[in-house]
């Protein structure tokens, strides 16, 4: 058995040794991984999770000298001292751990053993100027990231490796490294514990690091260690700084590197590795108590300790602690690692509540609980960052699966945590090579292409690119497309000289799209029919989903996206700015609503109302309100109105909703919230359709019409339709209407039938006599009756309509001619009766009206006459409209 420091050395000898003596021969121990076949022979562990319980004819402790380490050094020292194997036990370390091994294992036999290969210092470079096969050690994500930033856009890019990245991450980085798809590894010092790798140069960004409590200097130990990553075995290697980051060796430091010579431990960490559990306060005391051997120090506090300490001051960890079982199990809970570096305070809130599970009842965490937690971070969408921190969160779970007794089924939760980590892994693999290498650069410059960058390059008017005079392809937008006729020798490396030197044009170009007017941005359909922004005809992005409908998502195309740093920021911002102010134009009657609905001053039910309407882009079938219209009190119907809503018998809609740029963006904004193409519209003049094919009635309702049989006409249009056959039925219940005012707005006599059946109205006979009214549906006659026409002007008035599948028009009238006039012709005259458009009611509210009429009529006996609404025969002679007149003298007819 052999303990390492690290998974990722555990994970790596592992892989090894399987490959010399089978799977079946090999186990895996560490916090997150168990693999222990029955008749396993080799461990490889962590140093925290080695059986020590069990016997092995050889054990090994590697990285001794991490005893001196303030966090787990205790746990070196415990392996150092108890550690041991049947025939033979080995510790490996630093030659500087010699004083104190010789101090506490006076037996021991010391062998050292001396570097093949010569560690030169090479000085500080540039990193421009690294060599290949180069490892960058950094000490803070940003700088990682930053470092890996540049050598993409110099060097075609780098392999990432960080200590919070999974095995499988780590490996699958090292991989690209190792194979030379890319010759460049930025890392934290989690290269520095051992990890083999072909490296030949080490470059230190910084010679400092922040250690948990401060920022300090490296020492000379920790120096050499991450420098030895540098040539292998008998290949030599070197060392150095990354000029300009303001950090260098000391001359003293680089003879101390060289020549393997570090200041030696007096003394290692210890902590008592088996307390007393009899009380919380005994088990405290213990851990805390002082080494009776010399060489030995007290650990500083570790955060299981600080966590143990306050799990101790909470009422409900100590209620639950009954016996020394209890405590046992609860500085068990305690030890769990912070692999989200959540820090004490939120750590030990999460540790109690592991406690409520663990501490009492069946004493396991809630299968339910468990895979609710697995199921919240199996999530593989987000960026380098969000993916590490899902993982990290796995991990934590992952550790909780391999504890025998904190779960009902560990076997299969653990397999499930092992399956999740492995998604993330692949999906933060994948993240890392897509931010921070370019494949086809990286390709190019292995094979040589130094002086590529030096071809002139010339962006043609047409947008073709030419490379020292040849045609290589064009510029289309931001994305760069290779002509395909261009020599397959000499295509790469040109195509390489010309993305060295459209970077510079690409960022020009999105300086250009900051400081655009809104006059060069457009809103159309993309090449797949969905809603798109452009610039000067150049397509930017998409409009998607947003948090509302009248706050969409802003996505660019792959070539933008694919932009770096403020060019990106510069071309999202203004798309995002240009696409808030024409919706506040276009849609500025919506977002009236909305603010409608933010006052407090207004009656609750209209502001409901306007919420509504806005959700539905402004316009909304009558029906689909029903609930809404019937709780609105008739006093408060005036502040509707005053706020633009336009109540009509078969439509609701904002009176500003109608417009063209209204429907243009309503129809995107629908389109882009359920992920779809966007519809056709009719011309912006068209008040009546013959011909043309809306999806469904949302569609044709968004685009402002109505359907009425195999036609549309203009929903504003209609209600003035329906407004005027109610104020010609007056008290009575049949009507007369003038065809010449339908064939006005180009309704045909079916389509004119279809919309006064949607009315309520049915055909009648002229002569026929008057019959009993039926109880009419007062709020939408009232509606129909009130405010249609006065409220607001049409969107615009009837000029001409749709051309009909021949591609001809119908004017409204025709020119006036000086022919004699034709021989009189009557008025047409439709009649209609009303019988009731019923308003849509719970059935509850229509047994509480219709009881106290029944009880109203009993006692009276007899049905009372309702003088108001006497019936009267409509006239033999009935006037002709106004518009009618106009329509006849232009005609040449006689009313």
């Amino acid at each position: 058995m052999i303990g390492f420091p690290l998974r990722l050395l555990a994970r790596e000898i592992y892989d090894r040794v399987v490959a010399m003596k089978g799977v079946q021969n090999v186990a895996l121990i560490t916090g997150e991984e168990r693999i222990e076949p029955p008749q396993a022979r080799w461990y490889c562990c962590t140093v925290e999770s080695m059986p020590i319980q069990k016997e092995f004819a050889f054990v090994a402790i590697d990285e001794a000298q991490l005893g001196a380490d303030p966090e787990r050094g205790h746990i070196f020292t415990d392996r150092i001292l108890h550690a041991r194997g049947r025939e033979e036990t080995m510790i490996l370390g630093s030659e500087s751990l010699r004083p104190i091994i010789r101090s506490l294992l006076p037996d021991a036999e010391i062998i050292s053993r001396p570097r093949f290969s010569t560690l030169s210092y090479a000085g500080a470079k540039k990193l421009s100027r690294l060599p290949k096969r180069s490892a960058i050690v950094a000490f803070s994500i940003e700088q990682v990231y930053a470092v890996a930033e540049t050598l993409r856009r110099m060097r075609g890019g780098a392999a990432v490796v960080m200590g919070a990245l999974s095995p499988r991450t780590r490996n699958a980085q090292v991989a690209m490294f190792q194979s030379g798809e890319v010759d460049y590894l930025v890392a934290t010092d989690a290269i520095g514990m051992g990890l083999n790798l072909d490296v030949a140069h080490v470059a230190f960004v910084s010679l400092s690091k922040f250690d948990g409590s401060r920022r300090r200097r490296l020492t000379v130990a920790e120096m050499a260690q991450i420098a030895g990553r540098a040539g292998r075995h008998q290949r030599d290697g070197s060392f150095g700084t990354l000029a300009g980051e303001g950090s260098e060796f000391t001359p003293e430091e680089v003879l101390a590197i060289e020549g393997h010579s570090f200041p030696r431990l007096d003394w290692l960490f210890w902590r008592e590795a088996k307390p007393c559990f009899n009380d919380i306060a005994t088990l405290i005391a213990d851990l805390e108590k002082k080494p009776h051997r010399p060489g030995l120090l007290p650990a500083p506090k570790v955060i299981d300790l600080l966590v143990l300490k306050r799990l101790a001051e909470l009422p409900d960890v100590k209620a639950l602690i009954r016996h020394p079982v209890d405590v046992a199990r609860l500085w068990e809970v305690a030890c769990l690692p912070d692999f989200r570096q959540m820090g004490e305070e939120h750590h030990s809130r999460f540790v109690a509540s592991l406690w409520q599970y663990l501490g009492q009842n069946e004493r396991v965490i809630p299968q339910g609980v468990y895979a609710g937690e697995l199921a919240r971070l199996d999530n593989i969408q987000g960026d380098v960052d969000t993916l590490s921190a899902r993982i990290a969160a796995v991990r934590t779970w992952t550790y909780t699966a391999h504890r025998s007794d904190w779960l009902t089924n560990p076997p299969a939760m653990a397999e499930r945590a092992r399956a999740l980590e492995e998604k993330l892994s692949d999906a933060l693999h994948d993240a890392l090579r897509q931010r921070f290498v370019d494949k086809r650069t990286s390709m190019l410059l292995r094979k040589g292409a130094k002086d590529v960058g030096l071809l002139p390059v010339e962006i043609q008017a047409d947008n073709r690119v030419l490379v020292d005079g040849e045609d290589i392809g064009t510029l289309q937008g931001f994305a760069f497309r290779v002509d395909p006729a261009a020599k397959a020798g000499d295509r790469k490396l040109l195509l390489a000289a010309a993305e060295r030197h459209l970077a510079a044009i690409l960022r020009q170009k999105a300086k250009d799209v900051h400081m655009a007017e809104d006059s060069e941005f457009s809103l159309a359909a993309d090449g797949e029919g969905k809603p798109a922004i452009f610039w000067k005809g150049e397509l930017l992005g998409a409009l998607t989903k947003g948090r509302t409908l009248l706050q969409p998502a802003f996505t660019p195309v792959k070539a933008v996206s694919g932009l770096e740093g403020d060019a990106l920021r510069d071309i999202t911002t203004r798309a995002e700015g240009w696409i808030e102010s024409q919706l506040g134009k276009a849609m500025g009657g919506i977002v009236g609503l909305l603010d409608l609905a933010q006052q407090a001053d207004v009656d609750g039910n209209v502001r409901a109302l306007a919420v509504r309407l806005a959700d539905e882009g402004g316009i909304a079938g009558r029906h689909y309100l029903a609930d809404a219209i019937a709780a609105l009190p008739k006093e408060a119907r005036g502040a509707a109105r005053k706020g633009g809503i336009v109540f009509g018998a078969l439509d609701i809609y904002h009176h500003s909703a109608l417009k063209p740029a209204a429907a243009k963006w309503r129809a995107a904004l629908f389109a882009a919230r359920d992920s779809r193409a966007m519809p056709e519209l009719p011309p912006e003049s068209a008040v009546h359709l013959k011909a043309w094919n809306f999806a469904n009635a949302s569609e044709a309702r968004n685009a402002g019409y109505r359907r009425i049989g195999d036609e549309y006409v203009r929903i504003d249009l209609a209600e003035r339709v329906i407004k005027k056959a109610h104020e010609a039925r007056g008290q009575g219940n049949l009507v007369s209407m003038d065809m010449a005012f339908a064939t006005s707005l180009g309704i045909s006599e079916a389509g004119l039938k279809a919309l006064m059946r949607d009315a309520g109205f049915r055909p009648a006979e002229k002569a026929q006599e008057p019959q009993a009214e039926p109880e009419p549906a007062s709020d939408a006659v009232a509606d129909a009756t009130q405010g249609v026409a006065s409220d607001v002007a049409p969107a615009s008035e009837p000029e001409n309509v749709q051309p009909d599948a021949a591609g001809k028009q119908e004017a409204i009238a025709a020119e006036p001619t000086v022919a004699p006039a034709p021989e009189p012709q009557a008025v047409t005259l439709t009649h209609w009766r009303w019988v009731g458009l019923p308003k849509p009611r719970p059935p509850e509210q229509r047994q509480q009206r219709a009881k106290p009429q029944h009880q109203k009529t009993h006692a009276a006996g007899k049905p009372q006459a309702k003088p108001d609404r006497t019936l009267v025969a409509p006239k033999q002679n009935t006037q002709p409209s106004s518009l009618a007149l106009q329509l006849a003298a232009l005609k040449g007819l006689k009313l």
